[in-house]
């Protein structure tokens, strides 16, 4: 296994730098990290309670249009750009922003989210487009000048999210005749996809490092063909193609995505839940894939798909990989406590009630989409509680980061 294919729990190449700076602006999962989850812990229970006429709020955009974008754009964006501007560091041997200029990006995130819901939306638009191109530009120059070609998809992606930004401010502003939705289900499926690559490197290596002597050996082109699937399933989706070709490449894509995740041994990890969380949020992938083909035919709501890759797979892995790569990069076992525990089992608690219970008792809709927000809010806190302190002091073994 070449050396970068492991890179967001290996600081080796940097270890022999000294601490300098506030600790919490030394890598970019610190202060990103406690952003989006702080996000993600209050956006969900506000929409809920304005989507149930309990708060009475006008954000820049409609409501259901703003907790989608902020939750993608927002919640997603926070936890991407921390888990990148860290990982890239590792990848290259290259610095990532810090200090000074760490903050100024973290402020600019910070600004996006507090005019989306108390400013002027031309502020809003524009600080929330500023984003993403930077970060996409620092990424590939890194990946460029180190050479590093193997992770260079993952900044095409950031590219493709910073257009389907784009375009959503251009539909909402009235400039661009297309729905706010599209752009929205484009940025879902563009992180899915990166779900998708990052879950096939690192779920099976995880598996391996704490399993001596198992070997999980993927065929390149079956790993070629299932993100293939995936992708042209979801562009057919997300541009409205014909509904039988859309069902077809889905359903193909939810089936390979079953073997994938079965060629990962699960069972191997029951006994370690900073390893059986990932495998169980993946399984939220086929889940909603699957779902969003049976939606092609009207057998279920559109949501239902959108929900299981949002709050299931999506959910599930960043709370799984921030508090893995948290405790990778503070210098602290990979050990989870109870705690951390309880928060991986509410945000499968959400998804299920979010996603499965709706559709088994349509009857207890509202009842259900409390309950998953409590949920939801309740595991992020958790982590907050936890990471929080961990993520303004000095790395534990003393190195920078």
């Amino acid at each position: 296994m070449k050396p970068d294919s492991l890179p967001i729990f290996s600081d080796v190449k940097l270890a022999s730098q000294r601490p300098l700076g506030q600790p919490f602006l030394r890598l970019g999962f610190r202060p990103f990290y406690v952003g989006g989850a702080l996000l993600a812990a209050l956006n969900v229970p506000f929409w809920i309670a304005m989507f149930l006429g309990q708060v009475a709020s006008s954000p820049s955009v409609p409501p259901l249009l703003w907790h989608a974008h902020e939750m993608l754009f927002g919640f997603a964006v926070a936890i991407i750009v921390g888990f990148l501007m860290t990982a890239g560091k590792a990848w290259t041997g290259l610095p990532t922003p810090r200090g000074p200029w760490l903050g100024a990006l973290v402020l600019l995130w910070l600004g996006a989210r507090v005019t989306a819901v108390a400013g002027p939306y031309p502020v809003f638009a524009v600080l929330d487009l500023a984003l993403l191109p930077l970060v996409a530009g620092i990424l590939i120059r890194l990946l460029l000048l180190s050479r590093n070609y193997r992770n260079l998809p993952l900044g095409l992606i950031l590219v493709l999210l910073a257009a389907a930004n784009l375009v959503f401010h251009l539909s909402v502003s009235g400039a661009l005749s297309v729905s706010a939705l599209t752009p929205l289900y484009a940025a879902l499926a563009g992180v899915v996809m990166m779900l998708c690559v990052m879950g096939g490197r690192v779920i099976p290596a995880f598996t391996m490092a704490v399993t001596p002597g198992l070997k999980l050996t993927p065929n390149v082109w079956v790993e070629r063909i299932t993100l293939g699937a995936t992708g042209l399933g979801l562009a057919s989706w997300v541009l409205t193609g014909p509904a039988w070709l859309s069902l077809m490449l889905l359903a193909l894509a939810s089936g390979l995505h079953v073997n994938r995740l079965l060629g990962w041994r699960a069972k191997v990890v029951l006994q370690r839940p900073i390893l059986w969380i990932l495998h169980v949020s993946y399984a939220w992938i086929p889940l909603g894939l699957g779902l969003l083909a049976l939606a092609q035919i009207g057998l279920v709501p559109v949501s239902s798909g959108v929900h299981a890759l949002a709050v299931g797979a999506l959910g599930g892995i960043i709370m799984g990989m921030i508090t893995r790569t948290a405790r990778g990069h503070t210098g602290r076992p990979l050990n989870v406590t109870p705690a951390e525990i309880g928060a991986y089992i509410l945000v499968m608690t959400a998804a299920v009630l979010r996603v499965l219970l709706p559709l088994l008792a349509p009857s207890l809709y509202g009842a259900s989409l409390v309950a998953a927000a409590i949920a939801w809010s309740v595991a992020f806190l958790i982590y907050l509680w936890i990471f929080t302190p961990w993520l303004m002091q000095t790395r534990l073994d003393g190195k920078d980061g």
